[in-house]
């Protein structure tokens, strides 16, 4: 398993629920007031504002919320966020990029470095790990809205590089700077996608026992915890055994 998509999404279920929404709602409505105060405040021209609002609608965020967010960048009271990147590695040698929108530069990398420390990982410098994976471009449907034929057909004639299709649906690949032209080309034949939005993704991964696995998961948990990081992206597989006993 790549990422950590699989197992965040088991945490949340065993989290308190009501302070998890509250948790990712607050990062989606930074990442959407930022991606408005970037760009322009309409999401048809401005992608990665799309972006953010997809991921929003996909956590079900009241459509309020998310009207709130993007005024809240044209307010002169509004923070000023920085975007920062953090990489490292966590036990068993396994590669972790870390991405966070802040206001103190100082708070949040001291944060970021305690919690790779607790876990017995260690933060590197910028670029220390990342050109272990790929910037790309990740578009994401359900498989309801057209047969793996005729997705793959559409998203190649789109000028996607890949598409995998089963039964979780259809994952699109592109370029990071395709992304916004392949997904107008998408939803103007298929309808909106859940997901439209640039990742990393690993060239390998690594496998680990699960002594390290939970490690891992606890680091990774920690980051997620943290309120000025947004993503974290891992290059690890867990084993099947561990992978049970989290789902259990």
């Amino acid at each position: 398993m790549a990422g950590h998509s699989q197992f965040k999404n088991i945490m949340h279920r065993k989290g308190k629920q009501d302070k998890v929404r509250s948790k990712v709602f607050a990062k989606l409505a930074r990442e959407i007031t930022v991606s408005a105060k970037l760009g322009m405040p309409d999401p048809a021209f401005n992608p990665r504002l799309r972006a953010a609002i997809l991921a929003a609608r996909a956590e079900n965020m009241p459509k309020d919320n998310i009207e709130r967010a993007i005024k809240k960048a044209s307010g002169s009271d509004t923070e000023n966020y920085d975007e920062m990147r953090y990489e490292g590695y966590a036990p068993g040698g396994v590669a972790v990029i870390v991405e966070a929108l802040t206001d103190n530069h100082n708070r949040t990398a001291g944060e970021v470095r305690s919690i790779f420390t607790k876990a017995g990982g260690n933060l590197g410098t910028t670029g220390s790990v990342s050109f272990m994976f790929d910037r790309i471009g990740q578009i994401e449907y359900d498989t309801k809205v057209a047969d793996a034929d005729a997705m793959l057909e559409a998203a190649i004639e789109a000028g996607a590089e890949d598409v995998v299709s089963d039964e979780n649906g259809h994952q699109i690949t592109t370029s990071a700077d395709d992304l916004a032209e392949v997904s107008k080309a998408l939803e103007a034949k298929f309808g909106e996608p859940r997901k439209s939005a640039l990742t990393w993704k690993p060239q390998n991964t690594v496998a680990v026992d699960d002594e390290s696995g939970e490690k891992i998961l606890k680091l990774i948990e920690a980051l997620d915890d943290n309120d000025d990081v947004q993503n974290v992206t891992a290059n690890f597989e867990l084993s099947d055994a561990l992978m049970a006993k989290m789902s259990a």
